[in-house]
């Protein structure tokens, strides 16, 4: 009965696990103030897909955007390197592998203008699995609807084994982090307190040496 009720909660966890999986798609709607920049940061793990689309949100339906509603979009890596990069533009999408895993940053800079505007962008970063493009395989007649559902599923399922591993190797950078920073730590102690009585000692000395020439001890 145990081994039951442990099946079924294992079997609960990892539903729950791929319906968050793929429901990863980060949607956001920002104000951008003319000569400001915005950056919005994604965690990203090795080899998985990612895609993005923006664009300038028009407020008034049936009119043209004004020139100076104009973005410049920079999506770089956490370490410095360049993934996607546009220049006053009003809409734009973006969509690489990742090569490194970590912290993504897409930012948003709007061009300086007197006087100020403000823009409302409307961003969508989809990673990992909401990444592929389903609607195109879900279009060839050769493929049914629940072979696409369980592609889906196996998908995600392979997405959570690489993230388990993923934040794995992170636990364990952040371990190996931690002993060194707690050696160096110690060892910092051990020179702070060193330092400590040694400059109490030449104070002592120092003192001894005064009154000894004073003639007070």
């Amino acid at each position: 009965m145990n081994t039951q009720l442990q099946r079924g909660s294992f079997f609960l966890v990892v539903v729950v696990s791929i319906m968050m999986l793929w429901k990863r798609v980060e949607s956001i709607r920002f104000d951008l103030e003319s000569g400001h920049t915005k950056c919005i940061s994604e965690d990203i793990n090795t080899n998985s897909m990612t895609v993005g689309n923006y664009k300038i949100v028009n407020h008034n339906e049936g009119h043209p955007l004004p020139d100076s509603h104009q973005v410049t979009v920079r999506v770089t890596s956490a370490y410095g390197n360049n993934y996607h990069s546009a220049d006053n533009v009003k809409e734009g999408h973006f969509g690489f592998q990742a090569v490194e895993a970590g912290d993504y940053m897409a930012c948003f800079f709007a061009t300086a203008t007197k006087p100020s505007t403000t823009m409302t962008v409307d961003f969508v970063w989809k990673s990992g699995v909401a990444a592929k493009d389903w609607s195109n395989v879900a279009k060839k007649d050769s493929v049914h609807l629940m072979e696409i559902e369980l592609k889906k599923m196996v998908d995600a399922v392979q997405s959570i084994h690489e993230e388990i591993f993923y934040l794995r190797s992170r636990e364990h950078e952040m371990q190996n982090l931690n002993k060194s920073t707690n050696s160096k730590m110690t060892l910092l102690s051990f020179l702070s307190l060193f330092i400590s009585m040694s400059v109490a000692g030449l104070q002592f000395w120092h003192l001894k040496s005064f009154f000894q020439k004073k003639k007070l001890i």
